[in-house]
């Protein structure tokens, strides 16, 4: 069971809480928000480069404005520990990771359950930003945990394998141990390789140390991690882009806020989402291409052996989606909302998981 500072939080019901009258007469509040990655990674220094300047921009004239407490790296939350954070209230604004924690934004993690469907993270993010307002079930599973999602879908670009062996054929993984995050383990099934569950504050020194002998990882994140001087194998399977969490509030606390600052918020979401994905399809050739500076060696792997790939796993999708039916939680509707959304914005994916 995760735990946080609770003693904070009794401290906060304790001074009165975020009363919906005293917020709504406000002028000046304080707001914390959380990652758990530090701001490193691009989806962390956007939240402090565009949301926030957003919201402020937003607020001018409105007789509202907030002073910020940044709280990213571990020093409030760990990675995955996010939304217990803000459902909890230490912190009022958090990036949430769906993808680290699939018990409770189960639905939130279906395209990590169907890789190789699209590799254009801004076509992904954009739809799945999209679902968590449009789809019932999404949206449910934010407000079953007490938050109010805003926007700011992060996108990931699309995943590749980083080893510190090169892959010519799938039956070169055959005994590897090989990390990647939470549900994406489920990808290696069929490979012979070993999935381990990680995440990219411990990637380096796990395969430094021997942990594993390599990652499902993403460019944008692996060239800043400098995952090539230990992973130096880069092989560019088309996994796909993901979608791994977004910004999301405290919902007590927002439905408190005063309206313009409710539509400030979201507002600065959608511009926090745009610039970031600006910024991320900038960045991935020219990071591959400096990784290769450094010394990795890339291979990009055809049509044949993505199709071997995808056809040699499990169906993870409609297992996926049939634990999440059995919960109550409608996973198999989420699913094929998910792939038609996909396939109707011009993706062609290698494997049609909901039609099997």
């Amino acid at each position: 069971m995760k735990t946080i500072r609770t003693g904070l939080l009794a401290a906060v019901v304790a001074l009165g809480g975020w009363g919906a009258a005293p917020m709504a007469q406000a002028a000046d509040m304080s707001v914390t928000i959380v990652a758990g990655h530090p701001p490193v990674f691009r989806w962390v220094k956007h939240a402090s480069q565009t949301f926030i300047p957003a919201v402020n921009a937003a607020l001018e004239g409105t007789g509202h404005s907030i002073t910020w407490s940044e709280q990213y790296g571990g020093s409030l939350a760990k990675v995955g520990d996010e939304l217990e954070a803000v459902e909890e209230g230490l912190a009022e604004i958090g990036l949430v990771s769906s993808l680290f924690d699939p018990a409770k934004l189960s639905p939130q993690n279906v395209t990590y359950f169907t890789p190789f469907v699209s590799s254009d993270s801004t076509l992904v993010s954009s739809w799945m930003d999209e679902l968590q307002h449009s789809n019932a079930d999404m949206r449910a599973a934010w407000e079953e945990n007490g938050l109010e999602y805003l926007g700011g879908g992060i996108g990931i670009d699309d995943y590749l394998l980083m080893t510190n062996f090169p892959v010519n054929s799938i039956d070169d993984l055959d005994g590897h141990k090989i990390a990647a995050p939470g549900p994406a383990v489920n990808w290696l099934k069929g490979t012979g390789a070993v999935g381990v569950s990680g995440n990219l504050t411990t990637y380096y020194n796990e395969i430094k140390t021997g942990v594993y002998d390599g990652v499902i990882v993403f460019a944008s994140a692996a060239l800043p991690g400098k995952l090539y001087e230990v992973a130096p194998y880069i092989t560019k399977v088309g996994f796909g882009a993901q979608y791994a969490g977004g910004i999301a509030a405290n919902k007590d606390w927002y439905d408190s806020l005063p309206p313009e600052v409710q539509t400030a918020l979201k507002t600065a979401a959608k511009a926090d989402a745009e610039a970031y994905q600006q910024d991320l399809d900038a960045s991935v050739t020219k990071f591959l291409g400096l990784m290769q500076e450094q010394g990795a060696t890339l291979t990009q792997v055809d049509q044949g052996f993505r199709e071997q790939w995808a056809a040699g796993m499990d169906n993870v999708a409609r297992l996926w989606a049939e634990k999440l039916d059995a919960e109550g939680k409608n996973g198999s509707a989420v699913l094929k909302a998910y792939m038609d959304t996909m396939r109707a914005a011009g993706a062609t994916p290698v494997r049609n998981w909901d039609q099997e």
